[in-house]
């Protein structure tokens, strides 16, 4: 039974949410397993959701847990999305407060903020392998988060494959298995990557212009464009190339 179970959004009649049509007309989202992916064009609505679910969490938007204030200070102040306002999660049994809110584009920021933390407490960085993650590969990095601070709670993930080979994606999965099987963590992550929204038992809402429904990863573009391109490589370079 994941923690947060439901998510609703009223619709919106004026403000920034009008120019997203998935979201435009309110949503009454259930969240039915341990790993949820949100899928689509970019645009379509993924990471302004997924913005909402953190900052209700009280998660920095910046990457990070409650613990990690670059919402106010450290050179974000202000930066937060109106939508969390709007927005009602419902919890099974009571409220999440424990988990970790990460944005591919701003990993580096993250990685920062940490080394400064580093300069006052050296230990710190025990919760990351025991070095900096600038002093590692960005998938290197990427993975030693997911490894050695992910423990318990709701991980809201904005497009985590960014960095990380089809190799590394494998080894994220077996990080996510462990994880949610245990019925210690749950995972929302939106998603481009055809080989993530494979993971098996997990839930897939595609967000496009008719709003936010369930789906297969087969019925997934991200799934069949990618399959069809493998099979036959050639004719799309052609077909590309002639054009």
């Amino acid at each position: 039974m994941p923690f947060l179970s439901y998510i609703s959004i009223p619709p919106q009649a004026d403000g920034y949410l009008k120019n997203i049509p998935s979201l435009s007309k309110g949503l009454q989202l259930k969240l039915k397993t341990n790993v949820t992916f949100f899928v689509g064009e970019n645009g379509s609505g993924k990471s302004t959701l997924l913005e909402g679910i953190a900052e209700q969490c009280g998660f920095s938007l910046r990457g990070g847990n409650r613990n990690h204030n670059l919402n106010t200070g450290w050179r974000f102040e202000g930066y937060e999305t109106p939508l969390a306002a709007e927005m009602q999660l419902g919890w099974t049994p009571k409220r999440i407060t424990d988990g970790f809110f990460m944005r591919a584009e701003s990993f580096f920021n993250f990685a920062s903020y940490i080394d400064e933390l580093a300069q006052d407490d050296n230990r710190i960085l025990k919760a990351y392998g025991g070095r900096s993650l600038h002093q590692q590969s960005h998938g290197e990095s990427f993975l030693s988060l997911f490894s050695n601070q992910f423990e318990n709670g709701v991980y809201i993930l904005d497009e985590p494959e960014a960095a990380l080979s089809p190799a590394r994606i494998l080894a994220f999965m077996a990080v996510i298995s462990e994880l949610e099987k245990g019925g210690r963590a749950q995972f929302i992550i939106a998603t481009h990557s055809p080989m993530l929204i494979c993971y098996p038992g997990a839930t897939i809402y595609q967000f496009d212009e008719s709003g936010v429904h369930e789906t297969t990863y087969r019925e997934t573009e991200h799934f069949t464009l990618t399959k069809s391109f493998l099979d036959n490589p050639e004719l799309f370079i052609r077909h590309l190339m002639a054009e």
